[in-house]
């Protein structure tokens, strides 16, 4: 399937809806845990409710199912480091250790489709890892925000892998439905063991306030049911390691939306912006350079 123009702006408001996730992340009181747990929560009910307007098969194999489960453990993860990346340092440090997301993509996608790793994918994602070097060679205060991003960006390259191949024979909404399914149970059962080890005075705040239910929701039904099932879509016609590339740009919308909402604390040493700069500029660089390498192999020889 050939991707058109407004599959390229749908994707780039795709990011822009998680870039903003970033922002509502931080805006949440309660912690990241029982705030992923009631986003899943309500993302599964959300599409349940969708899956049953449009008449959507909730069928699905055996097999296949306990495959979506497993992904939703990949899921959980990402969205715990994501926003817990956040919680201990700012919405600016988590986006920028999600932005390694597209290395792992280079990395993780030819091997899951059985395909030659690509040098101008690799290359462009160790470019992103110079730019993460450049904010860590100087006295960066977030070290354990920005790894727990980087993991972010990990599984988030994972299991867009392992969705790009489900969505060939599973319609995206069911996968979507499973999938916060999956990961809203992975994370009750974990609750008891966070509760004894990791929550603050060992208690669990399962009570949010009013503003966080409203951001929750924006998070679950606009940037999670919606978001989340057009991306799976797309991977029809885009490939996974483009769709990690352009979410590199996530950081540019959400570090300008948390420096209009926050204000002050966003504010970064100029190493930061030097760093998030070379990484965002493998998001320039690789059409073009995709498409000039492209070009030079199917030139015929003369």
């Amino acid at each position: 399937m050939i991707a058109t123009t407004r599959d390229y702006f749908k994707l780039h408001f795709i990011v822009f809806l998680w870039g903003f996730t970033a922002v509502l992340g931080k805006l949440i009181s309660i912690p990241s845990v029982e705030m992923v747990f009631y986003r899943t929560l309500l993302a599964a009910i959300g599409m349940g409710v969708l899956m049953l307007l449009w008449r959507t098969s909730f069928s699905i194999s055996t097999h296949d199912l306990i495959k979506l489960f497993l992904t939703s453990i990949i899921v959980a993860i990402h969205w715990i480091t994501f926003f817990g990346s956040g919680k201990i340092s700012n919405p600016s440090t988590s986006l920028v250790g999600f932005a390694t997301c597209s290395f792992w993509a280079a990395l993780f996608e030819p091997i899951a489709k059985r395909k030659k790793i690509q040098v101008l994918e690799v290359g462009l994602g160790m470019l992103v890892l110079v730019g993460l070097s450049i904010i860590l060679a100087f006295d960066f205060q977030y070290p354990l925000g920005l790894f727990l991003g980087i993991i972010s960006g990990m599984t988030a390259a994972l299991f867009s892998v392992i969705n790009s191949k489900f969505v060939h024979r599973i319609p995206s909404h069911t996968i979507t439905f499973y999938e916060m399914l999956g990961a809203c149970l992975v994370i009750l059962f974990f609750m008891p063991l966070y509760k004894m080890n990791w929550a603050s005075q060992g208690v669990l705040q399962l009570v949010p306030t009013f503003e966080d239910w409203i951001y929750i929701a924006i998070m679950a039904w606009a940037c999670s049911v919606y978001a989340y099932s057009a991306a799976i879509t797309l991977m029809k016609k885009l490939s996974v390691f483009f769709i990690q590339l352009a979410l590199n740009l996530e950081p540019v919308y959400g570090i300008l939306l948390a420096l209009l909402v926050f204000g002050q604390q966003e504010v970064m040493s100029l190493n930061f912006y030097v760093g998030t700069l070379i990484i965002l500029s493998a998001v320039v660089a690789y059409p073009f350079l995709k498409k000039k390498t492209e070009a030079q192999f199917n030139t015929p020889a003369q």
